[in-house]
């Protein structure tokens, strides 16, 4: 046996050379790069590191994970497919379920390319820091603006495969088609087309408002915009078993409505590939406006952004100027919080603090505006119903998912809040509260501090709440207007607001927007679980209790007297918490929080 051969077979480890060896080896070298390509590198690390991903500099790995993870749902509905098209006794899925097998991966590649999309938009464009830093270098504008665009290409185009390549490998055997090519191009082109179109549209949506009404309007219209695009798509995937039952009756309808819906376009250009000649006439029609469709966007792409591209760079250079942010609507609101809630001095700084800090931090508002546009696409999923009665499809309002909307609601508002809250990065604030009360502060002046948060949280929660109980009494059905059903909800809705509150900053012990980067990564999959967990609870909440509530006023005083008796419960152990992080030393900036946070000194 060779020498050779061992080497490349035989030999586990690295072969292990002196050190005089590696000397005579020379210095290593690295690879010389282009400054192009130095350029499209750097805007790809940006993409996965930047404040609205993650403050803590660990955006790129958890990034790199969710990339991994979004393959996984197309790849599992593949695998789930196998016994549908496999069954015991020789039955097969009729024409339009097979459809609906197709139409799912049209709508999850349209979905994830979407919001990967949205979640980087602020990417897509200069900001202050290419300002200041890469145009001082020896750079031609062009090839700034050609790298970026080439970061663009990839990111769009890596996610676009990420999302969709491990279905096709499990997909013919799942499905057992009679021509497995022609199922393999048609998957592909569709999913693939499907995703592109949402990114391309992403992008033209951006670029027109960019375009059209310059940055400081764009600024304001476009957290707005984030925030309906990932309610809208996340629609999409949660109303997927409602929608599929009415997709036959949609299609056979010929409406101009089916036409304008673009997933029907790409699932138009499914089953054109996979049924050739005989397929349906509305397949073939709804092919041919994808295919142009997905043109003109790619071409209203290539034309809106460099004029974009252009403006965004004239009015960072220019800077914004100055504007007063005061709002005289709010000052009598102001008065009423001054005189009733808060008092205490403390209290009133820290709840101005968080106020001023989410008006001027635009990362913060992007944590609410994504928290909130999952909870309104998750709200419109549980609150509509779709039937098809006698070859019309009739959209219905259900009571019970009015109800739990409530909690659901409550739920996202707070995880948002505390979300940005306890969110690291802005050392800016932190400074005067350690001055002034010390670090850590006294116990009251502690609890006074987080009061505040709690308070400003909940206010949001419940005003945000209430709302919603006031718009959809325009659409609930006759069960929900009595009385006893709007002082339950009220009730429920006040009380579900008070208790996830409590929760959910039960373990806070920061003042709000002033934490320290965690010392330790935290647990994504805990994280999930954590959300699986609490979301159906707070959505059956409402379900069960508002019935009983409404039976007597005596069930009324004791769900009160429950509530109560929790958030009683709840304050007392936060503030045994507080006490005990109040009497702990601070660590120093090289000490571990184990074993020094063990309370044993």
């Amino acid at each position: 046996m060779s020498k050779e051969f061992q080497r490349l077979f035989m030999m586990a480890e690295p072969e292990i050379l002196s050190l005089n060896a590696q000397a005579a080896l020379g210095a290593v070298r690295e690879p010389e790069r282009s400054q192009f390509s130095q350029l499209v590198r750097h805007f790809l690390e940006r993409f996965f590191n930047h404040e609205t991903a993650s403050s803590d500099g660990e955006a790129k790995s958890r990034l790199i994970l969710i990339a991994c993870a979004t393959g996984i749902p197309g790849f599992v509905d593949a695998l789930y497919l196998w016994p549908v098209y496999h069954q015991m006794f020789g039955g097969h899925p009729s024409y339009w379920m097979t459809v609906n097998h197709h139409f799912f991966f049209v709508i999850y590649s349209f979905v994830a390319l979407g919001i990967i999309t949205v979640f980087e938009w602020d990417m897509f464009f200069p900001d202050l820091l290419d300002i200041f830093v890469l145009t001082t270098l020896p750079i031609p504008d062009r090839r700034l603006f050609t790298a970026r665009v080439a970061a663009i290409a990839i990111l769009i185009v890596g996610f676009l495969i990420d999302a969709n390549f491990l279905a096709p490998l499990v997909l013919p055997a799942s499905i057992d088609p009679p021509n497995p090519a022609r199922l393999l191009a048609g998957h592909v082109l569709a999913v693939l087309g499907s995703g592109l179109f949402s990114a391309a549209f992403i992008l033209v949506l951006q670029g027109l408002l960019l375009s059209i009404f310059g940055e400081r309007l764009f600024r304001r219209l476009s957290i707005l915009l984030q925030g309906l695009s990932i309610a809208v798509l996340l629609m999409l995937l949660f109303l997927f078993p409602v929608l599929s039952s009415a997709v036959p009756t949609f299609l056979k309808s010929g409406s101009v409505y089916v036409l304008c819906f673009p997933p029907f376009w790409f699932l138009g250009i499914y089953q054109s590939l996979l049924e050739g000649r005989a397929v349906l006439p509305i397949f073939n029609q709804l092919a041919q406006i994808g295919c142009v469709s997905l043109l003109i966007t790619g071409a209203l792409a290539v034309l809106t952004y460099p004029i974009a591209y252009v403006r965004r760079v004239r009015r960072l250079v220019e800077g914004p100027g100055t504007r007063d942010t005061r709002s005289w609507a709010a000052q009598p609101l102001q008065s009423l919080l001054h005189a009733t809630l808060l008092r205490p001095p403390i209290r009133r700084a820290v709840f101005h603090f968080i106020s001023q800090t989410l008006m001027r931090v635009h990362r913060y508002r992007i944590y609410l505006v994504l928290y909130g546009g999952v909870g309104l696409s998750i709200v419109v999923a549980t609150v509509l119903r779709m039937s098809v009665v006698y070859g019309y499809v009739r959209i219905e309002i259900s009571p019970d998912g009015m109800r739990a909307a409530i909690g659901i609601v409550a739920f996202w508002t707070i995880a948002g809040l505390r979300m940005a809250f306890v969110s690291p990065g802005n050392q800016q604030g932190n400074w005067v509260f350690r001055i002034v009360h010390g670090r850590p502060p006294h116990l009251n002046t502690a609890l006074e501090q987080l009061l505040a948060a709690r308070l400003w949280a909940f206010l949001i929660a419940l005003i945000a709440t209430l709302m919603f109980c006031l718009a959809f009494r325009a659409i609930a059905p006759a069960e929900l207007l009595t009385w006893p059903a709007a002082a339950s909800q009220l009730l429920v809705a006040a009380g579900i607001c008070l208790l996830l509150t409590d929760i959910f900053f039960l373990n806070v012990r920061i003042v709000a927007f002033t934490g320290q980067p965690p010392r330790e990564q935290s647990n994504l999959a805990l994280t999930i679980f954590k959300f699986f967990y609490f979301i159906p609870a707070a959505a059956w909440l409402p379900v069960v209790s508002e019935p009983w509530i409404e039976k007597s006023p005596a069930h009324f005083v004791l769900a009160a007297a429950v509530i109560a008796t929790t958030h009683l419960a709840l304050r007392r152990q936060h503030r045994e918490i507080m006490r005990i992080h109040c009497d702990m030393r601070e660590l120093e900036d090289d000490e571990e929080e184990f074993p020094m946070k063990l309370g044993l000194l």
